[in-house]
């Protein structure tokens, strides 16, 4: 798939982390939160936009009560590369004071952001304050974070799907990819990509054990085929 958009040219390319992957480690999460939170009505607070999404899944597996807000902080341009600066856009409708805060995020790189947000909250007096995060690209931390709850760890790689944009465009993908600048080609990682996905929505591939064991079954066919000859 390619996208351009102000002169930027940019595609799709290896998926991270699939739909099934995800839909389970939202409701790992939502358990253990549920188990954390047990007996209090924490506010769960979501960056928009790219947390909307993973909020939405996050909170129908809970089984505790809670409120949500929404707040919206700018921290990226128009493009793929990283800015420190930070601006609040849009703030909460909700007093916080004395309550038990989660921050949803849906990724968490330089923590630049959260770092912000965690000492606004901490002004206004809130109970307890932790911070949920879809993804977290440890790698590229530029401040110290506490990150409680992660769904999973990815590389540095600007990454797309389930909430996650490039310039408003890719947020409704079910799974996590890469994007990758400038034009596709035709090379040996694109086509192994795009094999890999045709066999995944075959449900042919779930994993290297799952392939491994494919490839010594039709070994042991043949060598079965020859012994009969």
């Amino acid at each position: 798939m390619r996208s351009e958009t102000e002169g930027d040219s940019v595609h799709l390319g290896r998926v991270l982390i699939t739909r099934d992957e995800i839909e389970t480690r939202v409701r790992e999460l939502a358990q253990e939160i549920s188990t954390d939170y047990a007996g209090t009505v924490p506010i769960f607070i979501s960056l928009l936009k790219g947390g909307f999404i993973f909020l939405a899944d996050l909170v129908r597996n809970l089984s505790i009560p809670h409120e949500i807000d929404f707040i919206t902080v700018r921290s990226y341009g128009s493009g793929i590369e990283r800015s420190e600066r930070i601006e609040i856009l849009n703030d909460l409708n909700r007093n916080v004071t004395g309550r038990d805060v989660i921050i949803i995020d849906d990724i968490v790189d330089t923590g630049h952001t959260l770092c912000a947000l965690e000492q606004m909250l901490m002004e206004r007096n809130v109970r307890s304050l932790r911070i949920c995060a879809l993804l977290d690209k440890p790698s590229c931390r530029e401040v110290a974070i506490d990150v409680h709850y992660v769904g999973f760890r990815v590389p540095d790689v600007f990454v797309v799907g389930y909430g996650l944009d490039f310039m408003e465009r890719y947020r409704s993908l079910a799974y996590i990819a890469e994007l990758i600048p400038g034009s596709p080609k035709e090379s040996g990682e694109v086509r192994e990509t795009r094999a890999m996905d045709d066999e995944k929505e075959h449900g042919e591939l779930q994993g290297p054990h799952h392939r491994e064991k494919g490839t010594n079954a039709r070994a042991q066919e043949k060598e079965k085929e020859s012994g009969k000859a």
